[in-house]
């Protein structure tokens, strides 16, 4: 048996450009996981089998998508017996179910001795959810086009965190199907490349103060869930540098100095699912 952690993510800035003819969307997002994580436990069987505590359809589950989507990709009639503990929220916007597929398909590729490539098992992981590449290609990427376009970037130093989040979710579908996307000019790709270039200056030397931080999506989210807004304000009130809505949220976050502070904001979020975590590096 192998027992393997599938990590968070947060989305330091996500700007969605276009609606897509495939119906996904293009997007230029900085991501960064999170030493939040979902534990699996993965070991040969007959059979496809998933043991979680989620209420999920078992064919539904993105763990078992990717379990046989490499069956069929590769032809082989091996089985596995997965158990799923799951830490990360769904529908948190941190990515847990893209996280657990992406190990899954990590973990069989060795176990089955299939000798695929990363490349190939992005390629895989894309078919059954856009956001499972980047979890190939840890801590931090700038991500692209439909979330198959990754540049993996150094980064030494790690940052505090308070993940908040309400007792709703929120479905990826709605909160991109909301956006009155108006068409991008050339000018404005070059602006959001070179301010998240300037952000991930700012991370990589440590600089905290001035942190420029955005969500496309977070202006249709906040009018149909202003609890959001909330929680945002009360995270700066609480003395966080900043915060924001991570992807297509639920979950925001607050980002701090250090962890003494980051724990002592926790008092103000008393009845909501709350995590300080530090980013990888």
């Amino acid at each position: 048996m192998l027992t393997c952690k599938a990590f968070a993510k947060i989305n330091w800035v996500l700007s969605v450009l276009k609606k897509r003819d495939d119906g996904y969307h293009d997007i230029i997002s900085l991501i960064h996981a999170i030493d939040l994580y979902d534990i699996l436990n993965i070991e040969l069987s007959t059979d496809i089998e998933v043991e979680t505590d989620m209420s999920v359809a078992k064919h539904e589950n993105l763990v078992y998508k990717a379990a046989r989507a490499l069956q069929e990709y590769t032809g082989i009639k091996n089985g596995v017996r997965i158990t799923l503990k799951k830490n990360i929220p769904v529908g948190a916007g941190l990515g847990g179910g893209s996280s657990d597929a992406a190990t899954v398909l990590k973990t069989l590729n060795e176990l089955w001795k299939l000798n695929l490539s990363v490349k190939t098992l992005c390629e895989i992981g894309a078919s059954i959810g856009s956001d499972i590449p980047f979890f190939f290609y840890l801590p931090l990427c700038i991500v692209k086009g439909k979330g198959h376009i990754i540049n993996p970037l150094k980064i030494e130093k790690s940052y505090v965190l308070l993940l908040v989040k309400p007792h709703f979710s929120i479905s990826t579908k709605w909160a991109y199907d909301s956006l009155n996307l108006k068409a991008k000019l050339t000018e404005e790709y070059k602006k959001i490349d070179n301010n998240i270039w300037q952000l991930y200056q700012r991370l990589y030397s440590g600089k905290l103060d001035n942190l420029y931080l955005w969500n496309d999506l977070e202006s249709s989210v906040l009018m149909k869930y202003p609890e959001i807004e909330k929680i945002k304000k009360k995270l700066l009130q609480a003395g966080a540098l900043v915060s924001l809505m991570s992807g297509s949220g639920s979950t925001v976050f607050g980002v701090f100095r250090n962890e003494t502070e980051a724990e002592e904001a926790l008092k103000f979020f008393n009845g909501y699912w709350c995590r300080v975590v530090r980013t990888l590096t």
